[in-house]
């Protein structure tokens, strides 16, 4: 599902209207019924409720129009408040106005604060508030009245739907200036926008659900510029397939995970877990030799190599040669690695002679610091990084709070000067590839930000990679799947009590939820 910006949005428009032959009109009647469609589907007693619409005078209030129609049409109490004069609404929201007048719809206007004070205690006591004022054609912070209404509708405790995008949101950037309607619902029009799925705008947006208006998705798809998309589950259940009867273990991939040091094999025990749990065929994990007797006995399922190490416990770069003799498909490397010296000449050795793709997480990345120029991909060799913000400021030379502002545009950058895949983590975890296309997953939740599920990442990627062998479909699922297990496991544990093996114990239940098969707990009988 693509992301628009506002100039592709309006192109989509041009292309549906003027080669495609949809009229304007038609549109505009589309997207108030899908509206209310969705306000049906939300909320139970809407036709009980007295609605207010709050129109602009653009297309957005030229929706909020037919949404008033057609609510009225199904016995729905509604009146129409238009900020603005009326002899200053044209085109197709004109028509719909004056259908409104002749129906006996109510459009009470407001031009200036004395009158939005006077009709103001009345639109507080209604049961929900429509907000068509502006979409996707806002370019500047909302100010003077229109902060002011947006302010006070604010304060009133009630349900707010939002027509495209809730007013006072800028499209094209996720960050918040000034006043913006706080959403309980936002029906967006043709499809989603950069504000509604990144942080700290998506807060402001409440449930989402994205309206077909008629637009053709072959539009969509073939419009210039950016291309972001929203991983969705119809389009990650087609990536799993069905095992073959005669399979064995050397269909799925060998996974090596290198990783440890004294003091964090847990690190390497819950990559291995996971990329077991994604469906790796073999897993082994290279870890100091005073480690190794420790990671070995945490499972049985996997194997483990011993590696020279240094006094403090970690690898020695030494070890490169016997790291490069184990057999891969893809290697994993970072989680727990700590920071020696002689581990980070490791790590870069590694990079510059591994002859499989490399997923580069944690320690990993730190050992690129001073030197992120070679943190590099190259002809033949797939590498993917997983920072999270911190991380990805490091390699940046940036603050963390720079990163967060430009998540979206410090990921694609990185990417294609690097000729990597970044899977940026975090809320909204964002993957980006070398050619600049980004991805935006919407599974995952709060209670993942505990340690070790960034480790568990690392190893469903190898895994997935070993198995798919193509790194952006293998980043996508994996990133999906993580998020989907945590969802399920912060609905048995709650968001405080979560620990990373819990999600990884999920990953079971996210596989057969995405293939829509479910499995049959011990208290259940087949259905």
């Amino acid at each position: 599902m693509r992301v628009l910006n506002a100039q592709q949005m309006r192109e989509a428009d041009r292309q549906t209207i003027e080669e495609i032959g949809i009229p304007s009109l038609v549109l505009m009647e589309n997207a108030g019924r899908q509206i209310v469609a969705a306000m049906e589907a939300a909320f139970e007693d809407l036709a009980t409720l007295d609605v207010v619409v709050l129109c602009g005078r653009g297309n957005n209030g030229g929706d909020g129009f037919v949404v008033a129609r057609t609510l009225h049409q199904r016995g729905v109490e509604v009146s129409v408040a238009l900020i603005g004069h009326v002899s200053d609404v044209r085109g197709d929201a004109r028509v719909n106005l004056e259908i409104l007048g002749r129906l006996g719809i109510e459009v009470i206007e407001i031009t200036n604060a004395q009158e939005w004070e006077l009709h103001y205690s009345r639109i507080a006591r209604c049961g929900l508030i429509v907000d068509a004022l502006f979409g996707t054609g806002l370019k500047e912070p909302l100010g003077g009245l229109l902060a002011t209404i947006v302010a006070d509708v604010n304060s009133i405790d009630m349900p707010v739907v939002a027509v495209d995008l809730p007013s006072g949101l800028l499209s094209d950037t996720h960050e918040v200036s000034g006043e913006v309607v706080e959403a309980t619902l936002t029906v967006t029009l043709g499809a989603p926008k950069i504000s509604l799925i990144l942080p700290p705008a998506e807060s402001r947006v409440g449930d989402l659900v994205i309206a077909d208006i008629g637009i053709p998705a072959a539009v969509i798809a073939g419009l210039d510029g950016p291309s972001i998309e929203i991983l969705t589950r119809d389009e990650m259940r087609g990536l799993v397939q069905p095992r073959v009867a005669d399979s064995h273990k050397g269909d799925f991939g060998r996974v090596l995970i290198v990783a440890g040091s004294a003091g964090k094999t847990g690190a390497a025990h819950l990559a291995a877990r996971a990329a077991l749990r994604s469906g790796a065929g073999l897993v082994t994990v290279a870890t100091p030799r005073s480690c190794w007797p420790v990671v070995a006995a945490l499972s049985p399922e996997y194997m483990t190599e011993p590696l020279d190490e240094t006094p403090g416990g970690a690898i020695d770069f030494a070890a490169l040669e016997r790291a490069l003799d184990v057999p891969a498909d893809v290697i994993a490397l970072g989680p727990g690695l700590g920071q020696d010296p002689s581990t980070v000449a490791f790590v870069h050795s590694l990079l510059d002679r591994s002859g499989v793709p490399l997923i580069i997480d944690a320690d990993g990345l730190n050992a690129f610091g001073d030197s992120p120029d070679r943190l590099r991909g190259r002809d033949g060799l797939s590498v993917i990084i997983t920072p999270h913000p911190g991380e990805m400021a490091r390699l940046m030379g940036v603050t963390t709070d720079h990163v967060q502002a430009t998540r979206l545009e410090t990921a694609r950058a990185f990417a294609m000067a690097h000729q990597v895949y970044v899977v940026l983590k975090g809320h909204r975890t964002l993957i980006a590839t070398p050619e600049g296309r980004v991805s935006v997953n919407l599974t995952g939740n709060p209670g993942m930000a505990t340690g070790g599920t960034g480790d568990a990442l690392t190893g469903m990627i190898a895994a997935w990679l070993a198995q798919l062998l193509d790194p952006e479909t293998a980043c996508k699922l994996a990133v999906y799947l993580h998020g989907t297990a945590g969802d399920l496991a912060e609905a048995d544990e709650g968001e405080v009590a979560m620990i990373a093996g819990d999600v990884i114990d999920r990953l079971g239940d996210a596989l057969l939820e995405l293939t829509a098969r479910r499995r049959i707990r011990p208290d259940q009988t087949p259905s």
